[in-house]
């Protein structure tokens, strides 16, 4: 992987285009402020073969090791409601999702062949495991969104679980373990940026989902399933029923009625060790 590599095979307008590669650096959020800070323009990309201080969410670490995944960021400059900034998050999951499952080859080989799917809101999974997590950052000056970056983090080529820390072994898992090739990470980025940009296109249009919802919920892992929901009202259990147009989760509990969850921890029974 490399700059020149990745840029030979973006087919995406503007997203990716201004493009910077690191072998090696802390994070690619903190690089992406910094050049968010010098006036790097929308669609901005920075990349790197390995970090040293990744991060999910919650300020959890993230495993960074060079040579087997990607690591990038994204820089945004909508002009939009702040309150609008977390549909960004479902955009890039779908991108993510609908790119990696094109690249392991599932759904086109008979039912035995692995599919990615979302949990709302950030996270990518195969058979049960994750494989990708989202982290979407805004900044704000003068009450108005400066810049948005999205973090991705995608395994990608860890063909061993013994790769994985020991925490994550039994709950993560990596492309290449799942289809049983190696992935070019140039081409699935590339591929990321293509359909991100016609769907924030889109989203920048029409400022709702309302386009994509069905779409999405085809692909949404807890779709008519038991989440528990960690709430700071309290936590409570109920039945996913898919995302509204502003990508909320939409939980259904006991007594019938439907939660708007627009934050927070959701836990899918059967994933990640949730029973």
């Amino acid at each position: 992987m490399s700059r020149d590599e990745i840029l030979d095979r973006l087919r995406s307008e503007y997203m990716g285009r201004s493009l910077y590669y690191y072998d090696e650096t802390d994070s690619t959020n903190a690089r992406i402020g910094d050049l968010a800070g010098a006036g790097a323009p929308d669609g901005t990309l920075a990349v790197a073969d390995k970090q040293t201080a990744g991060r999910g969410r919650r300020g959890r670490g993230w495993d960074s090791p060079p040579g087997m995944n990607i690591y990038m960021s994204l820089l945004l400059r909508p002009d939009m409601d702040p309150s609008d900034a977390p549909m960004i998050t479902i955009l890039m999951a779908l991108a993510v999702c609908e790119s990696a499952t094109e690249v392991i080859g599932g759904e086109n080989a008979g039912d035995d062949t692995p599919a990615a799917r979302i949990k709302w809101p950030n996270d990518i999974v195969i058979r049960g495991r994750k494989v990708c997590g989202i982290l979407t950052e805004m900044n704000m000056e003068a009450g108005c969104i400066s810049g948005v970056i999205v973090g991705v983090g995608i395994n990608v080529n860890q063909g061993e679980r013994t790769l994985f820390p020991e925490e994550i072994r039994d709950t993560a898992t990596s492309l290449k373990l799942e289809c049983g090739h190696a992935i070019d990470r140039s081409i699935l980025i590339a591929m990321i940026m293509e359909r991100f940009e016609d769907l924030y296109g889109r989203f920048t249009d029409s400022g709702d989902l309302a386009y994509l919802t069905d779409r999405y919920d085809e692909l949404l892992v807890s779709r008519d399933r038991e989440v528990r929901v960690l709430d700071p009202q309290g936590e409570y259990t109920g039945i996913s029923r898919g995302i509204d147009d502003r990508g909320e989760l939409l939980v259904e509990t006991p007594d019938g009625e439907v939660h708007r969850v627009y934050a927070g921890e959701v836990s899918v029974r059967g994933l990640y060790g949730y029973v």
